[in-house]
């Protein structure tokens, strides 16, 4: 039965326990389980926790035999293959073998290169029948990130952007505070909250002095925070330096008493000089490299919210996956756009996007639009 589509009511609720993990389990996906016996009855559910805590098969196993259950024999409905390896904790497939189940139908396939069709080979060894496909698209979906880091070596790049009607993103003057109303503020930190890290600027550190911490929505862990500063501007004492998460700063130019100054308030200093088409020093960051750094270091979503100088670089490199766009409902005339690239010659040459969805949040109308072609890996 490899390759079946169909949604199941069992596969849907475990898709429903995989987002309670969206804020949660990063850097590892977001996993739902549930165990059903031969009668049809729920013995255990859960949903991956926190990195170094229980995968999402453990939890439903651990909430069976809270409820007082059995599992031998039963049905695990999994939205990913369970995991072959040890890492943070053991294999989940073993203990899927060990509590005696027969039978676990999985969504898709872990991307993973140390699972990756493991977890199934060892299942059907063990003589659990495996069907594989329920759900695959939504469970690959809500977990984008992970499979761009281990398919792309790469984190999935989502830009953020807060405009007027007429993609005003803030005045002449620079005044950006607030053109959206405090719904789709709320709404933007429950975004934040669900990556693995926070991209900007150092432009926007200088001028705003922005904490770009979660703080509107309830969460578990901070995500960690990423500052593009080619020649290492960023003060020692800039609001960005938020107990509980780490703060990685990627410079271009090296200044070593810069650095110390800024690893003593506890950023982590990172030195990716770009080199134009002639290999001579452009005194900028190698964002494509700074891409490829982050992802070995798990981080799976990252989320941009940076001046349109940063943002048109991003865009202009090919490197931004998803927009984000919550639109005001006024006019600004001049001031900054949303991403400086180009120009364009012919219309052509205009970045494609797909509107995924577009919802009013409050007053704000809120648009999520991919890159043409860029889930395709």
């Amino acid at each position: 039965m490899d390759g079946e589509s169909l949604m199941t009511p069992e596969i849907e609720r475990a898709l429903l326990l995989a987002a309670r993990a969206t804020r949660l389990s990063a850097p590892n996906p977001r996993v739902g389980c549930v165990i059903v016996s031969a009668a049809g009855d729920i013995l255990g559910e859960g949903h991956t926790q926190a990195a170094g805590g229980a995968h999402a098969e453990v939890m439903a196993l651990r909430d069976a035999q809270a409820r007082g259950h059995t599992v031998r024999g039963a049905t695990a409905y999994v939205t990913l293959e369970p995991c072959a390896h040890h890492g943070r904790t053991g294999p989940c497939c073993d203990a899927l073998v060990a509590a005696g189940i027969a039978r676990v139908v999985a969504s898709i396939s872990d991307p993973n290169p140390l699972v990756a069709g493991q977890g199934f080979g060892r299942l059907r060894a063990a003589g659990v029948r495996v069907e594989v496909g329920a759900g695959a698209a939504q469970a690959r979906a809500l977990n984008i990130g992970f499979f761009s880091r281990m398919l792309r070596q790469t984190p999935w790049v989502r830009m953020k952007l807060a405009a007027s009607l007429d993609g005003v993103t803030a005045l002449p003057d620079g005044q950006s505070q607030w053109i959206t109303a405090s719904e789709a503020r709320t709404d933007g930190h429950a975004w934040r909250a669900r990556a693995c890290a926070i991209l900007t600027g150092i432009g926007t550190v200088l001028r705003d002095q922005p904490r770009l911490d979660v703080r509107l929505v309830e969460t578990p862990r901070q995500p960690h925070l990423v500052v593009v500063d080619s020649a290492l501007q960023t003060p020692p004492d800039a609001s960005i330096f938020v107990a509980g998460r780490r703060v990685f700063i990627y410079a271009a130019a090296r200044n070593d008493d810069k650095a110390q100054a800024l690893e003593a308030a506890g950023a982590t200093v990172l030195y990716l000089p770009g080199t134009g088409s002639d290999s001579r020093p452009t005194g900028k960051v190698d964002l494509a490299a700074m891409l490829r750094d982050l992802a070995r270091r798990e981080i799976n979503e990252l989320h941009v919210e940076a001046g349109h100088q940063l943002n048109g670089s991003l865009v202009r490199e090919g490197l931004v996956d998803e927009l984000l766009v919550y639109l005001a409902p006024k006019l600004l005339g001049q001031g900054a756009g949303m991403a400086r690239f180009g120009p364009v010659a012919t219309l052509a040459e205009a970045l494609p996007l797909v509107f995924q969805s577009t919802e009013m949040v409050g007053a704000d109308l809120r648009i999520l639009a991919q890159v043409q072609g860029r889930s395709d890996f």
